[in-house]
This record gives structure tokens, C-alpha cells and sequence, in this order.
């Protein structure tokens, strides 16, 4: 109990030290706590003067800066302005900076309106921008008026493909159609337009372009290009040799000389689309980067009038008088019109541009359609010709090597008339159109030969005609493309055509004659009829009827032959090929005749006052016929 009293007593104790130091660190802390809050109360107005001070110093920093920048921008703006007051012409490429520096300028006092000084800043860089304005206007037009110079002929024709320029032994003459091997390579050639302004200057007149355009002077910019550029075009166009005609002036001149400026025009017509016009639109797109519809506006003003000039005379073709002559060349123009299409679609694009490509097109159906009518007009003018004037030897009439030529002429354009008949829905891309047109004209030549036949008086002159025209016919399409259109079937039937009537003039010309080389009525015994056996003798015959026979024969003999030697068979083939027709039917007879019945002659008087001619004799005489000239037997 005594130990359990005494660790209570230092247990006590201990409590009671414990108790006394806390309460010596209470009091401690509590002198602490008081400290503490004096010392804050003594530093706050510290902080409050330290605060003000960083502030201070930030304000003076911004402030510095924002001095700064304005004085870089009064910088920028006085040499920007000493640049304006320069001008362009010393330095262009320093003003154009210049401009760009003050529009700088301007954004960032109008965005920094703050700024006491942005108002008088703003006033003077706009007045710079003013005066810069009208100084760029007029170095635009400056630059414009220097460097549009009209292209030459030659540089033009360099930029050719060699198989058209003048000077090449293959370009077509006087509009006449070129091969269409020729055709496809001036389809296929690749055209280089030329350099309108000089490369280096372009980019400067771009800019200039793009300051105008964004200082809204759109307007100003487009005209002065423009005018500048559609100069220089029409002067280039006029030193091709392209002129100002009226319709009613195309329409009076002399088919010669007209024929002659058609073949220009479609010359004309492929360097001002393909080289002049391209080049155009071209530097147009340069220039004007920065506006499609600006580009549009001013290729559609710079190019209107040059272009008009160019369709209007084709129109004045197309609405002129028709004539056969002239089918060709409307052929060669509606070719050059449908070679162009493309380019021009593709070139004068946009709706400013619509106009222009309207009447392109509208050109080349008026083409079209009076091309389809003036071959219309040929076919019913071959069936009506009424000339009067036949040969009197009854060789090839005019008519017919004209049509022939016209025909094979025809033929150098099959591409183009099948693409002119489908522009009619006549065409289904075999040719087909094409060759039912040619045996219509062809039909149209016949039935007009066989009224002219009827013209000539002897029958057998008339089977000559017909001979002559239509071996003519068959023998120039046998030669021609014409063949495979037509085909064989139509060939074989004209030559049975040319036969029989080589057989029927045989017949006709010569029936007589041979009637006098018969024997019958010259026998007692009634004789057999036609000579030509080699059989029979003379028993019976009369002296007197056999002289009359050989004296009708060389009357008639005489008579046919001077008539004949005058009548023309032009083709050597054809006319040697009837010079042995008769002989195959005159010779033998005249053999047989003068075997049978000579003796009776040779034993009178003046036996050759009947038989004139051996049949060697005969048979040279025969080579004469058909020569064209005047003989006498």
C-alpha cells in the first residue's frame, strides 16, 4: 500500500509539472499571436506601396511599347510617304511597297482608335493612299500604254505550226480545203500563243492591278486595260491584213476577190482564236489574279469589237446570194468554225463572255444551213440545166466535167459534210447520207444528159453523147473516193449503160451500110440475105444492081465516114474499142461482098470507079474516125 502511495504522489507530482508547462507555452503562444498581428498591421501599408510601385512600372512598360509602335508607325508612315511623293516611275516596285506599308498603317490606327494621335494619323495616311491612288492610275495606264505594242505578221506566224505559215509549201491557198491528213495535223498541232506584254512587266501591272482594285477602282482599272489592250488587238488584227467590211460591201464584191478573202478569213480566223485571243485571255487571268469576274469583264471588253469584225463577214457570206461555187468555201468556213468551237467555249467563258460565244456558235449553224441549201441548190440546178449550146461532135459536155469536178471536190470534204449532215440529224456516221446525196446529183447529171441527147438530130450522134457522158462519169468515180461510196454494183450498171449505147450506135450508124454489102436481091435465087459467109458466088447477079450496091456503099460509106471522122470520142480506150466494133462488123462483110460478087466488076469498064477501097484500105480509114476533124474518104 506504501509503494502504491508513493508512485500516486509522483504521479501527482508529474501531473501537476505537465500542467504548469502548458500552461507556460499558452502563454507563450499568446505573446506570439499578439506579435504576429502587430507585425502584420506594420507591414500592410509595406505591401500597399510595393503593389503601387509594380503597377507603376508596368504601366511605364506598356506604355514604352506602346510609344514604341507608334513611333515605328510615324517611321514607316514618313518613308512610306517620301516613296509616294517620289512617284512610281523611279522605283515601282518601291511605291507598290509603299502603298502596302500605308495600308498597314491605316488598319492599325483604325483597330488603336484609342490613341489620341490615330484620328490626325488616319487623315494624313488616307491623303497619302488619295494621292498614291491617282498616281497608280496613272502609271497603270502608263505601263499599259508602253508595253501594248500590236504583234507583227511574222511573230504571229512563228507561233504557227510550220504546216500553216505562209511560207510553207503546204499551206492551203485562197481558202481551198487542205487534205485531211493535213486537216488532222492542223487539228492536232500545237499552237503557242505569244507573249502580248513582256514576262517581267506582268507581275508589276498585276500588282498594280490588284492596289487599284482593292482601293475600289475597279471600274477606272478595267477601263484602262481594256482600251489599252483591245488597241493593241485590233492594231494587230489590222496588220494581218483584217478589215472593217460591211455586209452590204461582202456582198457586191467580184467572186474572185471575195473567194480570195475567204481563204484570208479562215486564215484570220485561226490566229486571232488560237494565238491572239488565247493570249488575251491569258494575260488577262495574269493580271487580273485577284477578280475572276474583273478577268471576264475585261477580256469580254477588249475582245467584242475585234471579234465581231471577223463573224460579221462571215455572216455576210452565209446570208449572201447561194451558188454552187460557193458551197466549197462555205464548206471550208463551217470547218474552221467547228475546229474553233472548243477553243472559243473554252477561251471567252464566263457570262460576260456569253454573248460573244452565242454568236460564234449562231455563225457556224447559219454556216451549216446555207451550205445544206446551197447543196440542195445544186442537185435541182444539175436536173433543171437547160443550156442549149451542145457539141456538134458529141464529145463531154461541159456539164458533166464540171459536175464530175464538183463531185470529187465533195469528196475532200466527207468529214465535214458528215458532221454538217448530223447537224441536220441526216447522218448516222456511216456515210450513208453522203453517198445518197452523190447518186441523187449523179441521177440529177443523167437525167439532164439524156433530155441534152435528144438535141442532136442523128440518132447515132445522140448514142455517141451518151456514151461519151457516161464512160466519162464511170471512169472519173473509178478514180475517185467516189468508188467506194457508190459501190460496185452502181459502177457495173453504168457500164452496161456506156455498152449499150456503143451497141445501138453501132446498130443505128452503120445498118445501112451493110444492108448494101447483103446479098439479097442481088441472086436470081432470091439470094441468102446479110453477106458474111464465105460461101456463094456471083451466078446470077446482075451486073448493073452489083455496081449500084458498091455505088450505094461508097456514097454511104463516104457520107458516114466524113460525118464520123468529125464526131469526138475523147477517151482513147473507148474510142479505139469502137473503131474495132464497126470493123468487126463492116470488114468481113466488105471481104465477103467483094469476094462473091468483085469478079463481076473487075471484067468491066472502069472497075475502080465502084470499088474504090481495098478492105485494107477500109480498115485505115476506120483509124480515123471519131478524131474530131474533117476527112474525106
Amino acid at each position: 500500500m506504501e509503494s502504491l502511495a508513493q508512485r500516486a504522489a509522483l504521479l501527482r507530482e508529474s501531473l501537476q509539472k505537465s500542467q504548469q508547462v502548458t500552461d507556460a507555452v499558452v502563454s507563450i503562444l499568446g505573446s506570439f499571436d499578439s506579435r504576429l498581428s502587430a507585425l502584420d498591421s506594420a507591414m500592410r501599408p509595406i505591401q500597399v506601396r510595393t503593389h503601387a510601385v509594380r503597377t507603376a512600372h508596368e504601366n511605364i512598360d506598356r506604355t514604352l511599347r506602346s510609344a514604341d509602335v507608334i513611333l515605328t508607325q510615324f517611321d514607316r508612315t514618313r518613308e512610306a510617304e517620301r516613296e509616294i511623293q517620289k512617284g512610281p516611275h523611279e522605283n515601282l516596285q518601291g511605291f507598290l511597297d509603299a502603298v502596302d506599308r500605308l495600308r498597314s498603317i491605316e488598319r492599325f490606327f483604325s483597330s488603336n482608335r484609342s490613341y489620341r494621335s490615330s484620328d490626325g494619323v488616319l487623315n494624313h495616311v488616307n491623303a497619302l493612299l488619295s494621292k498614291a491612288l491617282v498616281k497608280m492610275e496613272g502609271e497603270f495606264q502608263n505601263q499599259l500604254s508602253q508595253r501594248s505594242k500590236p504583234m507583227e505578221p511574222d511573230r504571229l506566224f512563228d507561233c504557227l505550226p510550220s504546216t500553216l505559215r505562209p511560207s510553207s509549201e503546204s499551206q492551203p491557198e485562197g481558202g481551198k480545203n487542205p487534205s485531211s491528213e493535213n486537216q488532222q495535223n492542223s487539228e492536232a498541232a500545237v499552237y503557242s500563243p505569244p507573249a502580248l506584254i513582256e514576262p517581267k512587266f506582268v507581275p508589276l501591272l498585276s500588282k498594280l492591278a490588284q492596289q487599284l482594285v482593292q482601293a475600289g477602282c475597279q471600274q477606272q482599272c478595267s477601263e484602262i486595260y481594256s482600251e489599252a489592250r483591245a488597241s493593241a488587238l485590233e492594231s494587230s488584227l489590222k496588220n494581218l491584213g483584217v478589215e472593217k467590211l460591211s455586209k452590204d460591201e461582202v456582198q457586191k464584191m467580184p467572186w474572185e476577190i471575195l473567194e480570195s478573202k475567204i481563204g484570208n478569213w479562215i486564215h484570220f480566223m485561226r490566229i486571232a482564236v488560237k494565238l491572239l485571243f488565247a493570249g488575251e485571255r491569258q494575260l488577262c487571268d495574269q493580271v487580273f489574279e485577284c477578280s475572276q469576274s474583273l478577268r471576264d469583264k475585261c477580256f469580254a471588253a477588249i475582245t467584242k469589237n475585234s471579234l465581231a469584225t471577223l463573224l460579221s463577214f462571215g455572216e455576210a457570206i452565209a446570208m449572201s446570194k447561194r451558188s454552187p461555187e460557193k458551197l466549197f468555201v462555205l464548206l471550208d468556213m463551217y470547218e474552221i468554225m467547228c475546229e474553233l468551237q472548243t477553243e472559243i467555249d473554252t477561251i471567252f467563258v464566263g457570262e460576260s463572255c456569253s454573248q460573244m460565244r452565242d454568236s460564234a456558235l449562231s455563225l457556224t449553224k447559219c454556216l451549216a444551213q446555207t451550205a445544206q441549201k446551197t447543196f440542195s441548190d445544186f442537185e435541182e440546178a444539175v436536173e433543171k440545166d437547160a443550156t442549149k449550146n451542145i457539141h456538134t461532135d458529141g464529145t463531154v459536155h461541159p456539164l458533166t466535167s464540171y459536175v464530175i469536178n464538183y463531185v470529187k471536190f465533195l469528196f475532200d470534204y466527207q468529214s465535214t459534210l458528215k458532221q454538217l449532215f448530223q447537224e441536220f440529224k441526216k447522218e448516222d456516221g456511216t456515210g450513208s447520207e453522203l453517198a445518197a446525196v452523190t447518186m441523187k446529183i449523179m441521177q440529177a447529171l443523167q437525167n439532164n444528159l439524156d433530155a441534152k441527147a435528144k438535141q442532136y438530130k442523128d440518132p447515132a450522134l445522140m448514142h455517141i453523147f451518151l456514151m461519151n457522158n457516161i464512160h466519162y462519169i464511170v471512169k472519173s468515180v473509178r478514180r475517185s473516193e467516189a468508188k467506194d461510196l457508190l459501190g460496185d454494183d452502181w459502177i457495173q450498171r453504168h457500164r452496161r449503160i456506156v455498152q449499150q449505147n456503143a451497141n445501138q450506135y453501132r446498130r443505128i450508124a452503120w445498118s445501112k451500110v451493110l444492108q448494101c454489102l447483103s446479098g439479097q436481091g442481088l441472086t436470081s435465087s432470091g439470094g441468102s440475105g446479110q453477106v458474111g459467109s464465105e460461101g456463094g458466088n456471083s451466078s446470077g447477079a446482075s451486073r448493073a444492081a452489083v455496081k449500084e450496091r458498091f455505088r450505094s456503099f461508097n456514097v454511104l460509106f463516104e457520107e458516114i465516114y466524113q460525118k464520123q471522122c468529125s464526131w469526138s470520142v475523147p477517151d482513147t480506150e473507148l474510142r479505139e474499142s469502137l473503131r474495132l466494133a464497126v470493123a468487126e462488123i463492116l470488114l468481113p462483110a466488105y471481104r465477103s461482098f467483094i469476094k462473091r460478087f468483085g469478079p463481076l466488076i473487075e471484067n468491066s469498064k472502069a472497075p475502080g470507079k465502084y470499088v474504090k477501097h481495098t478492105p485494107e484500105q477500109l480498115e485505115l480509114l476506120l483509124g480515123n474516125l471519131f478524131e474530131g476533124k474533117q476527112e474525106r474518104a
